[in-house]
């Protein structure tokens, strides 16, 4: 009787490390022709404002700080939207599929496109001190400006936690809805109406000041954070943040993917 060879065992492949993963979401959300135009307005209109903020502004703003100040706008606005498309892409091209058949544990996907989102955001506060520095250079020789080179250590770990807090924010929005245009519409309408709301109905202003992330992020912005400011950021935070990424994880893990 001649003996039946036994099948082999399947091999163990080991998982890709959370770096590797990072850096092809990182690949994933700026190696598009999409996320190519949207990271080179931010770029040009990053390296523009510092110019305009020294050249129109008064004569004591004209600082280095007012213009890492200006410069943080560009990409606190826009770069929410390619956090967002980073989501949503794996959804409306069919990728995720694949990408969930490749790495199986979904938290790690999402904790890979989390850190790309901030390793962005890091990039955007470094990109914005540059330019700063080179309009503060500008306007102290064309504009008349003081020229201050003072800037505190902690302003660039608040600009870098306002970068941070709208990068995380849009990829919320994404994961609760996996679709790009409500996310992007509702990301800056559902905040926008919030804040109007609150400015036009009395009983609401003094909640709209604990829920309303563009007034608690303005401090932040200008690298004028206290106490109360910092309370009022969390607060806010857990609302437009934290919950929708709770949400947004929940259905992730449990979507079925087709």
């Amino acid at each position: 009787m001649s003996a039946v060879a036994a099948a082999p065992a399947p091999l163990a492949l080991p998982r890709p490390p959370l770096a590797r993963l990072t850096h092809i979401e990182l690949r994933k959300a700026t190696d598009t022709r999409a996320g190519f135009w949207l990271l080179l307005v931010i770029v040009l209109a990053t390296a523009v404002v510092p110019i305009v903020r020294m050249a129109l502004g008064d004569e004591d703003k004209r600082t280095l700080l007012e213009a890492f100040s200006v410069a943080q706008l560009p990409a606190a606005i826009l770069l929410p939207v390619l956090a967002i498309l980073s989501v949503t892409s794996e959804w409306s091209q069919r990728t995720a599929l694949t990408t969930f058949a490749l790495v199986t544990q979904r938290s790690r996907i999402v904790a890979a496109k989390l850190l790309a989102a901030l390793a962005l955001s890091l990039a955007a506060v470094v990109l914005s001190l540059v330019f700063a520095a080179i309009g503060d250079v500008i306007g102290s020789a064309a504009f008349d400006a003081n020229g201050s080179w003072s800037l505190p250590v902690s302003a660039l770990g608040e600009a870098f936690v306002y970068q941070a807090l709208g990068m995380i924010g849009g990829a919320a929005f994404g994961m609760v809805f996996l679709a790009s245009a409500p996310a992007i519409v509702l990301f800056y309408v559902l905040p926008t109406v919030w804040g109007i709301l609150g400015e036009v109905i009395p009983g609401l202003d003094g909640p709209s000041r604990w829920l309303d992330m563009g007034q608690s992020t303005t401090p932040l912005q200008e690298f004028d954070m206290s106490g109360i400011a910092w309370a009022r950021l969390g607060t806010s935070a857990l609302l437009w943040v934290a919950l929708p990424l709770a949400v947004g994880l929940v259905r992730i893990l449990r979507s079925e993917v087709s």
